[in-house]
């Protein structure tokens, strides 16, 4: 049952503050973003008028909170725990994960507060799935690395390639990966400048002159869309001896090296896009390489786009102490949920979102709410 998921969160009220149960707060909360709330007033003014569908579930001893009240205890409530709540929950859901898990990161535009920078999550997506298996919050986007760390440290990773754009090529990153038990691809720039300058150099030595016995995996894929043609070459080398061993053995278990080249054609306009990438031995073959580097991509346009799209995560100016932080790990709860329900496959998640409003049996159903004795 769902609200097991909160037993071990701690109330940080005390007294009378405690006029509402925690747990019952949580769940009208959850059910409310289920049904298209974004803010705690729609929360407050949903959950008041859903009251006597809650009560079938709920004890609801003191009726329903106030838009304060949600606001106050969700800025209070400890962000850490509830998260690891919602990666409880999830591992129950999802068991073993294989394949590519994207991390990337995403800030709250509405939540800046007064001098403090807005809270930005980096989240960990599990691209064949489709599901979100945790996320870490900090403030601003310059400590982006510092959220990839603490995540890495709550994921279990076996069977696992993950991925990470550049601001993730680190060595620290990459020994964090291994000792989780996962293998690793992560995009060079020049952030990394002695390996950039080198993976370069060797790509541009080999199209001009060729790999000799290097023997590169290719893999090449062509699309067609609105006037728009785009071609993807994929290279993938795992004979490392033209690389320094110095350079190559800071990065442990280092397997690989990579080139994207993106080639878009549109009116006649042709312009070319290369990336560079790292690889421990999750990935073997350019076609391995074109796999999880699209896959990366399911974090931006699966979960990102939809967050801010559905859910309208950019637009809500929730921002004091830590409800920006709890508010995210709801929606991440709701849209789990969503998407783990297939009543209604052929309908958009906004579309499920306002048939869950509508329809009170759907509702139960994604909830999975247990009517009291």
């Amino acid at each position: 049952m769902l609200i097991r998921a909160f037993s071990i969160l701690p109330d940080p009220r005390t007294g009378p503050a405690q006029r509402h149960d925690l747990k019952e707060m949580i769940v009208m909360t959850l059910s409310a973003v289920l049904c298209g709330a974004d803010n705690w007033v729609d929360v407050a003014e949903w959950a008041s008028d859903n009251e006597d569908w809650l009560k079938k579930y709920l004890v609801l001893k003191q009726g329903t909170p106030s838009h304060d009240t949600f606001g106050r205890v969700f800025r209070l409530l400890d962000a850490e725990v509830f998260e690891q709540c919602f990666r409880c929950w999830i591992q129950g859901i999802a068991g073993h994960v294989k394949g590519v898990i994207a991390l990337d990161g995403k800030t709250l535009c509405g939540s800046r507060d007064g001098a403090n920078t807005a809270l930005h999550m980096v989240s960990a997506f599990a691209t064949q799935s489709g599901l979100c298996l945790g996320q870490e919050g900090t403030r601003g986007k310059g400590n982006e690395i510092v959220g990839i760390k603490a995540l890495l440290e709550t994921l279990t990773l076996k069977d696992c390639t993950v991925t990470i754009d550049a601001i993730g090529c680190q060595k620290e990153i990459v020994e964090k990966i291994i000792k989780q038990g996962g293998d690793y691809l992560l995009a060079v720039k020049a952030n990394q400048g002695t390996l950039f300058d080198a993976v370069a150099a060797f790509y541009a030595e080999g199209q001009r002159h060729g790999f000799g016995s290097l023997a590169p995996s290719r893999f090449e894929t062509l699309e067609k869309d609105h006037g728009r043609i785009e071609t993807r070459r994929h290279v993938w080398v795992s004979k490392l001896d033209w690389m320094e061993p110095s350079l190559r053995g800071e990065w442990k278990n280092l397997a690989g090296v990579g080139m994207v080249e993106r080639q878009r054609e549109i009116k006649g306009q042709v312009s070319v896009e290369r990336t560079f990438y790292i690889g421990s031995k999750g990935i073997s073959s350019a076609q391995a390489l074109a796999e999880a580097a699209r896959g990366h991509w399911g974090i931006e346009n699966r979960l990102h786009w939809v967050l801010d799209v559905t859910f309208r995560e950019d637009e809500c100016r929730v921002r004091t102490g830590h409800a920006p932080r709890n508010l995210s790990t709801i929606r991440k709860f709701a849209l789990t949920l969503l998407r783990q329900n297939q009543q209604y496959p052929k309908r958009s998640l906004r579309s499920r979102r306002k048939t869950a409003d509508r329809l009170t049996e759907y509702r139960e159903s994604l909830l999975g709410l247990q009517a009291r004795g």
